[in-house]
């Protein structure tokens, strides 16, 4: 049931925590970029501009074939790891709702909203070179105190960059930046 829903999903189109993401990521330069989960490309599309390497990926083939913002690098494949590089840049708009199960793949974040966050998290964190930074959004609808909690033990100091009150939720900007070994 799920591999059906897969296969006809659609790019999510760019929405309130893309721009939240993109207005945060807009001033960010260095060598190289990923974009975990990267949908409709407008975010790694946005990174092309100051990074010279950008990389998109994404779970669902059929999303990176009709992606609105073109990307010339882009894979399919489970958060980043089919990625064998680091990066200056990491950069992740988390599914994040609370959902027993993970039923669409662009939003939904398992329970407590942790489980996909967490996945990414472990998959991207060997591919941001010491130094580097790890920018995610995630939402008050999930246990954000606990995934910001889990980022810190697995090795980066971690920090609010800023908020952003919605009707019916907060975003929340959340930069981890990787520590030296």
């Amino acid at each position: 049931k799920l591999h059906k829903k897969l296969s006809e999903a659609e790019p999510y189109p760019p929405s309130e925590d893309t721009f939240f993401l993109a207005d945060y990521i807009k001033n960010e330069k260095g060598e190289s970029a990923l974009d975990i989960g990267t949908g409709s490309g407008y975010l790694a599309a946005l990174l092309e501009k100051s990074f010279s390497f950008v990389v998109g990926t994404d779970l669902v083939f059929n999303v990176l074939k009709k992606q609105e913002y073109f990307t010339a690098n882009n894979v399919c494949c489970n958060g980043a790891d089919a990625i064998n590089q680091q990066f200056d840049l990491v950069i992740c708009n988390m599914p994040y709702l609370n959902t027993d199960e993970v039923s669409d793949v662009r939003t939904d974040g398992g329970k407590d909203g942790l489980e996909i966050p967490i996945k990414i998290i472990d998959s991207a964190k060997s591919r941001i070179k010491p130094g580097g930074k790890f920018i995610y959004v995630t939402s008050s609808l999930s246990d954000f105190k606990k995934l910001i909690s889990y980022t810190k033990l697995e090795g980066f100091d971690v920090s609010i960059l800023a908020k952003k009150k919605l009707f019916f939720e907060e975003l929340i900007l959340v930069k981890a930046v990787k520590l030296l070994p």
